[in-house]
């Protein structure tokens, strides 16, 4: 895995699961704050090439684009030490791929878990694992994209519930243990964009459920990434962006 060549000293930033939907823009909020930006994917190659394009058409040399399976057990780390070969620094951190699928109880096999986990979990823990003396030179940041369904879990889907549950934990854990040199926080979505998964039906349950009525937008979350990056005494915290979902009875 290696990372072209590209001479600026503006801060780097790793968004994974970067090429469509949240992740891209998430990038593209980064982006415009001035940093440089690594379109992390795993099959998705056209759309993150387009979104590539697309930085860097607004400037120039301040965006590649890597490929890896972060479920893959040496994937994270390669990842980290191509940046690191080719620019020494790594600032943000947005642990943002995630697999996505129903896994009833009774249907659901060890390769399922160790994909899902894989992805949500340990992918997160590893990335930070080999990131950390970079991210710990500059004072930066990881934020990790949990769900709300990690506290109120979705029925048929158990494993994405539980790995997501973990990396709330994760987070927590590894805001105590890597203060004061690199602040952890957490964004959990609520209802922002339906999966293939959710019915009709699903829909209208889901909004009956959110306060606000509606849904939200990617927008909503990069908002939330910004803030996080911002706020200089916030760690350790999960940011609930779900329109009052997880506060309804």
């Amino acid at each position: 895995m290696s990372i072209p060549e590209i001479e600026d000293e503006s801060p780097v930033a790793l968004v994974t699961g970067a090429s469509q939907r949240l992740g891209a823009r998430i990038a593209r909020a980064l982006h415009a704050r001035g940093m440089r930006m690594v379109v992390h994917y795993h099959q998705s190659a056209a759309a993150a090439n387009t979104l590539a394009a697309e930085l860097e058409s607004t400037r120039a040399g301040s965006a590649v684009t890597v490929q890896a399976d972060l479920a893959s057990a040496d994937a994270p780390a390669a990842l980290i030490t191509a940046i690191a070969a080719r620019w020494g620094r790594l600032d943000v951190l947005v642990n943002n791929a995630a697999v996505f699928r129903p896994t009833p109880c009774g249907d659901a096999t060890e390769a399922d878990w160790d994909e899902i986990a894989g992805t949500n979990l340990r992918a997160p823990w590893l990335l930070t694992n080999a990131a950390m003396p970079l991210l710990s030179a500059r004072g930066g940041n990881v934020i990790n994209i949990v769900d709300i369904y990690a506290e109120r879990p979705r029925p048929g889907f158990t494993l994405y519930c539980a790995a997501k549950a973990g990396l709330v934990g994760l987070t927590r854990a590894l805001a105590r243990e890597l203060a004061p040199a690199v602040r952890v926080n957490a964004v959990a979505p609520g209802a922002i964009l339906w999966s293939t998964e959710t019915t009709a039906a699903d829909k209208s349950a889901i909004l009956a459920k959110t306060p606000l009525g509606r849904l939200g937008s990617p927008d909503d979350i990069a908002e939330a990434v910004c803030y996080l990056l911002d706020a200089s005494y916030v760690t350790g915290q999960v940011l609930n962006i779900d329109g009052g979902r997880t506060i309804f009875d």
